[in-house]
């Protein structure tokens, strides 16, 4: 039987599927009908799985709403998804109940102690407020779901949007042979075997309001393994739940990487790791050495895959493939069309960059919620471009040069900033960086760098030029470095480039 744990809490499979019946029902009093969506404004918690399966029993979409937005970002969401219904952690509420439109129903979920304590939240920020609707209570009130299950149509994801407002990705309900393909993807990029789903022990890492560990966590409690939820990343106490718990599979971005390898190695060394047999990574590049380094710490277990929100995963690479094809992100997953095209949609040769573009053809197609000419407009050959440059060599494994919104053309020549930051990963001292363009008058855009020192280290702008003008072409050395204490991220770990780059392109035409 399988189980979610959070904190001292846990539902097991048969507890999840009842309460969610009747979470069922009470969305049906609300007036959820088939294809309506309901906003979950939740951290990772029991109820974020019992509203998600609800809305899949009467045919609604679940939409996470990531709760670090400010009030307008809250509200365009709401107003954009046209929820019927929101459900939100009760210290969530007070900054963004305003946003709220009027007419939707508020369910409340009372804060949990271990999230209370990981963000810092007092009890009484974290109780329900007088008159508001208790998520349990009412819960509680209803029988068990009764009519015959609608298609579950899936989770709408609302996109990062770092390079404008998000876009909610709507999928079809799918048919039977679409979701048994769907699950069949997922379980193959996971690791996930569905005959001994019971055996998988997993800790869940990143936040549900993503699109990855959205389908992972879902995903494994539909199979009935066994799922700790962390109210937030922790390097050393992921290592204690691994050894507590013997987890067996992980869900990880690179970000997570980079902080469990800085913890110093005495700890590293003295936790029992044994158990793991499947970890995956996504969502962001993850610097060679970093993953050289887990693999040479963790075993050959580390797995990492390759698609995005509008495609789900297509591409897919284990620990053998990538040591013997360092860098790369693999090859594509059965089913998935992939391929690399140049400006007119003609696909390239092995070695010959263009702009990656996927599909795959068996499981339900999508559009952005309330905007089809957006979703025409990211058709490109027949596939779904999502944004990234990059090749396949001679075996047919691809590889990213970089996001096509960040490539730097400097007098009509091309430079992807990742190359380059690549490069500055390797220098002793360097704990993060990034590289963009930035108005020139001569080029039309020159390179620079923001390089984040390691705690103690001192680095100059021309040690940093210098380093890298033995390792790469002269055009490509930074014409400006900058440093900084810390980077702006995104939670996927993705460093959010938009920041950094837009105050050079104020009062100019962008490309932000």
């Amino acid at each position: 039987m399988g189980r979610i744990v959070s904190g001292a809490r846990e539902l097991t499979t048969a507890q999840l599927e009842e309460r969610a019946a009747r979470a069922a029902s009470g969305l049906k009093s609300l007036g959820v009908r088939p294809g309506d969506l309901v906003a979950l404004y939740l951290r990772n918690d029991l109820p974020f799985f019992e509203a998600s399966a609800a809305c899949g029993l009467v045919g609604a979409y679940p939409t996470p709403v990531n709760w670090h937005y400010a009030g307008d970002e809250a509200r365009y969401l709401f107003e954009n998804s046209g929820a019927k219904v929101v459900v939100i952690h009760a210290d969530l509420l007070a900054p963004i109940r305003e946003t709220i439109p009027p007419g939707v129903a508020m369910l409340v979920v009372e804060t949990p102690p271990e999230i209370r304590a990981a963000y810092g939240v007092t009890p009484e920020a974290g109780a329900v407020p007088p008159g508001a609707v208790q998520w349990n209570n009412w819960l509680e009130g209803f029988a068990p779901f009764a009519d015959p299950p609608e298609a579950a149509p899936g989770t709408i994801i609302y996109t990062s949007g770092t390079t404008g407002r998000p876009k909610g990705v709507r999928r079809a309900p799918p048919t039977p042979e679409q979701a048994a393909v769907t699950l069949r993807n997922l379980c193959f990029i996971f690791g996930f075997d569905p005959a001994g789903s019971g055996d998988i022990v997993s800790a869940m890492v990143g936040p549900m309001y993503h699109s990855a560990p959205n389908a992972y966590g879902l995903s494994l409690a539909r199979l009935g393994g066994t799922l700790f939820l962390e109210p937030r990343f922790d390097a050393e106490g992921l290592l204690k739940l691994i050894e507590k718990e013997r987890i067996t599979h992980l869900h990880m971005v690179p970000i997570m990487f980079n902080r469990l390898l800085k913890l110093p190695a005495d700890v590293r060394k003295k936790y029992d790791l044994s158990s793991l047999k499947f970890v995956v990574h996504a969502a962001a590049p993850c610097p060679a050495p970093v993953k050289r380094e887990m693999i040479e710490w963790w075993g050959p277990v580390i797995n990492e895959y390759y698609g995005s929100t509008e495609t789900s995963g297509v591409v897919f690479c284990t620990s053998e493939q990538w040591l013997a094809h360092p860098g790369t992100v693999g090859t594509p997953i059965p089913g998935a069309d992939v391929r690399v095209i140049d400006e007119e949609g003609n696909s390239l040769k092995a070695g010959e960059i263009g702009e990656v573009v996927a599909r795959s053809f068996e499981i339900a197609d999508f559009t952005y919620h309330g905007d089809d000419a957006k979703r025409r407009a990211s058709e490109k050959a027949g596939l779904i471009a999502p944004g990234d440059i990059g090749f396949f060599d001679e075996d047919g494994f691809l590889y990213l040069c970089d996001r096509a919104k960040d490539m730097i053309i400097s007098g009509g020549v091309n430079i992807y900033p990742a190359e380059i930051e690549a490069d500055l990963h390797k220098m002793p001292g360097v704990a993060d960086c990034a590289v963009f363009g930035v108005p020139d008058d001569e080029y039309g855009e020159a390179v620079h760098a923001v390089v984040q020192p390691q705690p103690g280290v001192e680095l100059s702008e021309s040690d940093v030029r210098a380093y890298l003008r033995e390792r790469i072409a002269g055009y490509k050395v930074p014409k400006r470095v900058t440093f900084a204490t810390d980077l702006p991220r995104e939670d996927s770990g993705k460093i959010f480039k938009r920041k950094l780059r837009e105050p050079f392109w104020e009062g100019r035409e962008t490309r932000i």
